[in-house]
């Protein structure tokens, strides 16, 4: 069974390029949900509308879940809304 920790686990493998660190350090992956039939929905955000590696940062996240074994379908959805800040960065680093 797939649960949201696993898909947290493999998201950490997914950088920034710019800032070389992982996505869930970062801050910029807001929910995670698992669905019974193993469909999996990623909101997440980017550190700036702008962001140049924002694709990139995207298709990474989606091929990633994707080499999940068991996982269904895998949408990721880019949201604005709460705006980042670097205090959402993970204060261990």
């Amino acid at each position: 069974m797939i649960v949201e920790e696993d898909v947290r686990t493999v998201l950490r493998r997914v950088k920034d390029p710019e800032l070389n660190l992982n996505i869930i350090d970062l801050g910029l992956v807001y929910e995670i949900e698992v669905s019974e039939s193993k469909d999996v929905h990623v909101e997440m955000t980017l550190t700036s509308p702008g962001c140049p590696a924002g694709p990139e940062i995207m298709s990474d996240a989606q091929r990633a879940i994707e080499g999940m074994e068991g996982v269904g379908t895998v949408d990721i959805e880019l949201v604005w809304t709460p705006y980042w800040t670097s205090e959402r960065i993970d204060p261990r680093l």
